[in-house]
């Protein structure tokens, strides 16, 4: 595939820090017919674009130094609350990849399903975790990932909700999908909604029994 492994080869130069980043590690900007900075999370509106590190703190500083009006060389306006936008036009639309790769068939619910689908002939290419689910479950999971010798992206920026909406399931804390177009691209997209979210925290206890189960 795919138009994120192209994207990821491609540079943008960042107009905060100045440095030369894969777009992987972007947010791509464009400024509306009235003057808005606008963000183009999937790269593809009119117009000359403007290119942000995928955190935080980088569209925040950009909108408040007024950096897209002078990168644009024209009067824009770009709100306070633009890293914000950001962040849930990143996670709509990893939710629209999500339910668009539950229709086709391509993801498994579960712990016990996951890990089961880890010996199919094709395994997994990405691993979903609910954020806010127990450590121990990502950890056993990502550990027989490794005992397989599987290279399996884990994706872990979304909540359990925010995954049970998206899936049409009732507290989704665990799910896997099948490689393929709409797996590459929800990896390129949980790449950049990291930069927006605070990382699960590392499990303190690795003996722990799981009693998550999410079937």
């Amino acid at each position: 595939m795919a138009v994120e492994i192209e994207s990821d080869m491609r540079e943008r130069r960042c107009l905060v820090s100045g440095k030369v980043l894969a777009e992987s590690e972007l947010v791509r900007f464009a400024a509306d017919p009235d003057g808005n900075v606008v963000p183009d999370i999937a790269a593809a509106l009119p117009g000359r674009g403007m290119w942000v590190r995928a955190d935080k703190a980088s569209v925040t500083t950009a909108a408040a130094k007024n950096l897209f009006s002078k990168s644009a060389k024209a009067p824009l306006k770009a709100d306070a609350g633009l890293a914000a936008r950001v962040e849930r036009l990143l996670v709509a639309r990893m939710q629209g990849d999500l339910g668009l790769a539950r229709r086709a068939g391509q993801t498994v619910f579960g712990f016990d399903n996951v890990l089961r689908a880890m010996d199919d002939k094709v395994p997994p290419a990405a691993l979903v975790e609910a954020s806010d689910g127990a450590a121990d479950g990502r950890r056993k999971l990502s550990g027989s990932a490794y005992a397989r010798g599987l290279k399996i992206e884990t994706i872990e920026t979304l909540t359990s909700a925010e995954l049970s909406l998206a899936l049409g399931r009732e507290n989704v804390i665990h799910a896997a999908l099948k490689p393929g177009r709409l797996a590459e691209r929800l990896i390129f997209d949980a790449g950049r909604l990291r930069g927006f979210r605070e990382q699960p925290p590392k499990s303190k206890s690795a003996g722990a029994a799981s009693n998550e189960r999410d079937e």
